[in-house]
């Protein structure tokens, strides 16, 4: 195999190892607690979720379209820049989480603690995929997935929030130590520059934008949820989206490495054509995965997210049917992104806002399940949005011949 095939080969591994970790995380952590506990641990990751991707799309969009003999100087300056703002933010946190009282102040003052690990170490990977070098981000995250489990998996039964986030946050250190260890030979005598992401116009700035309406919104609706109605609600949603974990995988690899295969095909009739048809194959597995999900009998169930099973099984028939559309709006959206980059901005904006209030208002109207089937109709008007607007193109535009590099994972 090539050194590309194999480089492809360690970046879908990579996102594998990450998204497993993730879903590893949170079905450990409803094993181990109660309803109520597992419903403050999630309002936790939510919170993390959204830094996580703030800081990928403000640091990691914009490292990965570097170029040329300054890598080593870019990845330090990331590095930096990385814990810097962590730790502020953790300095936040750690005082919110003093503020708020009970077990659930107790899991944010914890999070502030951890953030500038967590954060660091899963920023490496955006400075090994600028540096095409995909093995040693591999290398870190799967040591990140073995010490994580086996961290929570040595947690009692019905241990608290705060203790499952702070042993979570502290499983990440020897990750952290081997990323950083593998990076040096990448940075060494170079210095780092934090200037640059301080400045008006960074182009992070504009990817913020992007993952702000595209996912962090419909995350802090998600999150408001447990501040303003319940956090059983967070629980319930969080712990069916986990279930589904897989097919995130196979989202995030369409979107890393379609570009570059859709980019040699030549102009809009073949690009859509294939990522319609791919389009159709992931709704298809999303839809099968639904049905195999529904079908687990409920001691199995039990066995993955303990007393959180009951809440999330019932938002199954939703999740699913979301996961289903979001693998034909995600098709969509990756033609656009290959044959018209600058559609796609105006869509997120639009129907994220649009999802979020049909999450909110389903949740009004008919609780948690009501919450679930906003964002499945939010996601199903986006992806018809988005296709119709890749109906609209012109027949004769051409597909990029080079897309910008993406990230790993």
């Amino acid at each position: 195999m090539s050194r590309r095939g194999l480089a492809a080969v360690a970046s879908v591994l990579d996102q594998a190892a990450s998204s497993a970790t993730n879903i590893l995380v949170l079905v450990l952590a409803a094993r181990l607690s109660s309803a109520s506990g597992f419903a403050d641990f999630s309002m936790v990751y939510v919170a993390f979720s959204v830094l996580l991707g703030l800081n990928m799309a403000y640091v990691g969009q914009s490292l990965v379209l570097e170029k040329g003999d300054g890598l080593g100087a870019a990845c330090r300056s990331a590095a930096g820049f990385t814990s810097a703002a962590s730790a502020a933010v953790g300095v936040l946190l750690a005082v919110v989480g003093l503020a708020l009282p009970g077990a659930t102040g107790r899991a944010f003052l914890a999070l502030g603690l951890v953030l500038p690990l967590v954060l660091l170490q899963d920023g490496l990977r955006y400075c090994f995929s600028a540096l095409r070098a995909p093995e040693r981000a591999l290398a870190a995250d799967a040591l990140r997935l073995v010490c994580v489990v086996a961290a929570l998996a040595l947690q009692p039964e019905g241990a608290s929030a705060g203790r499952l986030v702070l042993v979570w946050g502290l499983s990440a250190l020897p990750a952290l130590a081997v990323g950083l260890w593998l990076l040096r030979p990448y940075v060494r005598g170079s210095r780092a520059d934090l200037r640059p992401y301080l400045r008006r116009g960074h182009l992070g700035q504009r990817f913020v934008v992007e993952f702000a309406v595209g996912n962090g919104s419909s995350q802090l609706a998600v999150l408001g949820l447990g501040v303003f109605a319940t956090p059983l609600a967070v629980g319930a949603l969080r712990g069916a989206t986990t279930l589904f974990g897989p097919l995130n995988v196979l989202f995030n690899s369409a979107n890393a490495f379609g570009p570059p295969v859709l980019g040699r095909l030549g102009g809009k009739r073949a690009t859509v054509r294939a990522t319609a048809a791919l389009g159709v194959v992931l709704a298809a597995v999303g839809a099968g995965w639904a049905a195999a999900l529904y079908l687990l009998p409920d001691r199995l169930g039990r066995e993955l997210l303990g007393d959180t099973w009951a809440a999330a099984s019932a938002l199954l028939p939703a999740t699913g049917a979301q996961y289903a559309v979001m693998g034909l709006g995600t098709c969509a959206l990756l033609t656009l992104r290959v044959l018209a980059p600058k559609a796609t901005l105006s869509l997120q904006v639009v129907f994220s806002l649009l999802s979020v209030g049909l999450l909110l208002g389903g949740y009004a109207v008919w609780g948690v399940a009501g919450a679930a089937w906003g964002l499945a109709a939010g996601s199903a008007l986006k992806a018809l949005a988005a296709w119709w607007r890749v109906a609209r193109l012109p027949a004769a535009v051409p597909a990029l011949a080079e897309p910008a590099p993406t990230p790993a994972a």
